[in-house]
């Protein structure tokens, strides 16, 4: 039979107080009370429908580092060969359409916050891919430096307009899933050290010096996952499922992973969560959709538009789960 040190790697500790941020599932004794107790998961996590946006669309980019409440959602696919230029904010109760890009564009990728953001490369009408990249300042778009490698479906992490990562991606010059990593510092792109495995269509976010990739598509489905600490890229633990075209939220030790396509079928509403050394299934979206975009935090997140099979403007808000204490009296 497995014992608590066996589980969790320490023993029951004695404390004069409870502890300030005990983990979940940890169990300590409080010695001035005479009571034994353990934190635990009270309330899962999970996903609720919120107001749709105004135009729906797939293959669209967003502030991946914007809140649940202030998010910014730019370009798409209004259906082939159709593509939008259509910018939209995000209040936390309603969309409200902005300034355009200054060029329509689809599977552009985006980083940054509610006023300040980037979208980057993606594919425009004419095509193939494009180099170009547009900022935006919480009022309008304006074209800034170009990235090295021209590329669509990529990931991306930053928190603001100056400084963030793109990596993988579709790059019609292989023609295939690149590994191509670049830095933005507010003003170039500089080529760093790649993946380690070529794709696209994978999910990411986090900063410039601590980003994740998971999922993606190489010749098939895959369910790689890595970690950027600002230098390498470094394999981790694989996801459950299989995907591609799933949209994340979170940092690089508390990431959120949803919907997508797998070998199972198209539209999936798995989600999936990385705590910094596993992943673990999580409550699933509503509806389950790929090719869409997300923002926020692990405890507050955001999942919107996307195909399902048409395209979709449904937004749904994510809400972490909550912990509570169970006190047990020794006396």
């Amino acid at each position: 039979m497995a014992t608590y040190l066996s589980t969790n790697g320490s023993r029951i500790q004695n404390y004069t107080t409870d502890p300030d941020n005990p983990n979940n599932g940890e169990v300590w004794y409080n010695s001035t009370a005479n009571t034994l107790k353990f934190q635990f998961t009270s309330t899962a996590g999970s996903y609720t429908t919120a107001n749709s946006m105004n135009t729906a669309r797939s293959n669209l980019g967003s502030s991946n580092s914007g809140t649940q409440t202030a998010t910014i959602a730019f370009g798409g696919t209004l259906g082939p060969p159709t593509y939008s230029e259509n910018t939209e904010t995000y209040n936390g109760t309603n969309w409200t359409e902005v300034n355009n890009l200054t060029a329509a564009r689809s599977w552009a990728g985006g980083f940054g916050n509610y006023t300040s953001a980037l979208c980057v490369s993606g594919y425009i009408n004419g095509g193939p891919n494009t180099v170009d990249v547009e900022i935006w300042n919480g009022t309008n778009w304006a074209e800034t430096g170009n990235v090295n490698t021209a590329s669509q479906s990529a990931g991306n992490a930053g928190v603001d307009s100056t400084a963030g990562i793109t990596y993988g991606g579709f790059d019609y010059a292989i023609p295939g899933g690149s590994n191509k990593t670049e830095l933005w510092n507010g003003t170039n792109w500089t080529e760093v050290n790649n993946l380690n495995l070529a794709r696209y269509y994978l999910s990411g976010n986090g900063t410039s010096t601590a980003a994740i990739g998971a999922g993606g598509e190489t010749s098939t489905f895959t369910n790689d996952a890595e970690t950027w600490n600002g230098t390498n890229w470094t394999e981790i633990s694989n996801i459950n499922t299989a995907r591609n075209a799933m949209a994340g939220f979170g940092t690089s030790t508390d990431f959120y992973t949803s919907g997508g396509n797998s070998a199972s079928g198209n539209f999936q509403a798995i989600t999936e969560r990385w705590n910094g050394s596993s992943w673990s299934e999580e409550n699933d979206l509503n509806t389950g959709r790929s090719t869409s975009a997300a923002s926020g935090s692990g405890t507050a997140g955001l999942y919107f538009a996307g195909q399902n099979p048409g395209k979709s403007a449904v937004t749904e808000e994510w809400n972490a789960p909550t912990t509570a204490v169970k006190t047990i009296s020794t006396d």
